[in-house]
Parts: C-alpha cells; sequence; structure tokens
C-alpha cells in the first residue's frame, strides 16, 4: 500500500493546502483527493511540481507500506 504524506509536509512548511494548490497550479479538489489517499495515480509532473514548492523529495511525500 502507497501511503500519502502530503500532510505532513505541509505541516512541517507551515502552508496551507490552499497555497499548496495555487503555487503548483492544481485544484484543491485534486490535491484533497490526493492527500486524503483515495488518489488512484499521480502524473511526474504533479509529483515534480508538489517537490519543488515543498522543497522535498518524492519519497518525503509518497511511503510504502506492507
Amino acid at each position: 500500500m502507497i501511503v500519502v504524506n502530503l500532510d505532513v509536509m505541509l505541516a512541517k512548511r507551515k502552508m496551507s493546502l490552499t497555497e499548496l494548490s495555487e503555487r503548483v497550479g492544481v485544484t484543491m479538489a485534486n490535491l484533497s483527493i490526493l492527500k486524503n489517499g483515495k488518489a488512484k495515480a499521480i502524473r511526474f509532473s504533479t509529483l515534480s511540481a508538489i517537490c519543488m514548492v515543498l522543497d522535498c523529495q518524492p519519497g518525503d511525500i509518497l511511503e510504502y507500506k506492507d
């Protein structure tokens, strides 16, 4: 199972989902789906943009748990 730690990174960076949405150019609805672990997929371009804005690595956001 893949766990999305987007909320953890947002808290570490003291950034709201709204601000991330504006800076990345992804709708609040899509980020919310991702944050809540309901997403079936994520585009590399979206993941890259999120990592750039949050100054992190993909592994900081996505985690594999058995």
